[in-house]
């Protein structure tokens, strides 16, 4: 099945602390690029969101952002360190011996001092955390893969809809294709006749033989079969169960070359206008196909 690499997906999931929410975003790239925005005290869960997301991501890049939210006051521990409040109170006391001042030394004050109280966030449970971020994370990328299978379908029959089309213009040229020769030895024909205005008999085997010369080096079978077999292997890979969008993109490339060759070779003003018809057509799959896993 061809598979978009654009897509977005969402998913929410609480437990009886936090509120997971994910999201997933996804655009064309070369590759796979995957990358995580979360909060720092959850990153040991960064590796196995990323394996999760690689299941059904073959390539693209991916940006997914975990957001939490506390739904409790049970997240936070207050630490007081009284060796480090000690340790001010016996300081600030010598500084006051020391040049005779006459200020108390409050609660207020030493409170205020660093380190002395200190807000920690409470000891991970990394286990329960880990399920909480996987049951959001499925639900996101269930949407996100969902998402980006429908705009594949919507790829795949536009792609069949110009394969279709390339192909009835082949089948053109292919009618087109064995005149070029005959064509050619009359134009020649006519043309030496027309220099020498009759005054000279040019015989005939030897026109024939600059047409037969001429129908060799234009002749475009070759291409037109190839070109005919890229069509066919493309419509197997667009009903195939997997997406591949490189094989695709290195069919496109070959459809082009095989194009460009034929209106190089073909030397036959109609055959060069379906041709360019052709090109058209084969630019624009090229578009689609850089959007395809």
């Amino acid at each position: 099945m061809i598979k978009s690499m654009t897509g977005f997906g969402k998913g929410e999931y609480s437990d009886s602390k936090r509120n997971f929410t994910i999201e997933i975003k996804s655009v064309n790239h070369r590759y796979t690029d995957i990358s995580v925005k979360m909060p720092r005290r959850y990153s040991f869960a960064e590796e196995i969101i990323k394996k999760l997301v690689k299941k059904t991501v073959k390539r693209g890049k991916v940006e997914i952002s975990v957001m939490v939210e506390n739904l409790t006051e049970d997240d936070l521990n207050i630490n007081l360190n009284t060796a480090v409040a000690h340790q001010y109170v016996e300081n600030l006391q010598a500084l006051k011996e020391e040049f005779g001042l006459q200020d108390e030394i409050t609660l207020s004050l030493l409170a205020d001092m660093p380190d002395v109280i200190k807000a920690m966030p409470d000891i991970e449970d990394e286990e329960e955390i880990i399920r909480s971020i996987s049951s959001a994370l499925e639900i996101a990328i269930e949407k996100h893969d969902s998402m980006r299978k429908i705009e594949g379908e919507k790829l795949a029959s536009d792609l069949k809809m110009r394969c279709e089309l390339i192909r009835s213009y082949v089948k053109q040229i292919e009618k087109k294709a064995p005149d070029v020769g005959k064509l050619y030895a009359e134009k020649l024909n006519d043309r030496i006749h027309e220099l020498i205005d009759n005054s000279v008999e040019v015989p005939e085997d030897r026109i024939l033989l600059e047409a037969a010369i001429f129908a060799d080096k234009a002749n475009i079978t070759e291409e037109l079969v190839r070109l005919n077999s890229h069509i066919d292997q493309m419509e197997t890979i667009l009903d195939a169960d997997k997406s591949e969008g490189k094989k695709l993109d290195f069919l496109v490339q070959e459809m082009n070359r095989e194009a460009n060759t034929i209106g190089s070779k073909a030397n036959d003003i109609g055959i060069t206008e379906v041709m360019l018809e052709i090109k058209s057509e084969v630019e624009k799959i090229r578009e689609q196909v850089q959007n395809i896993e």
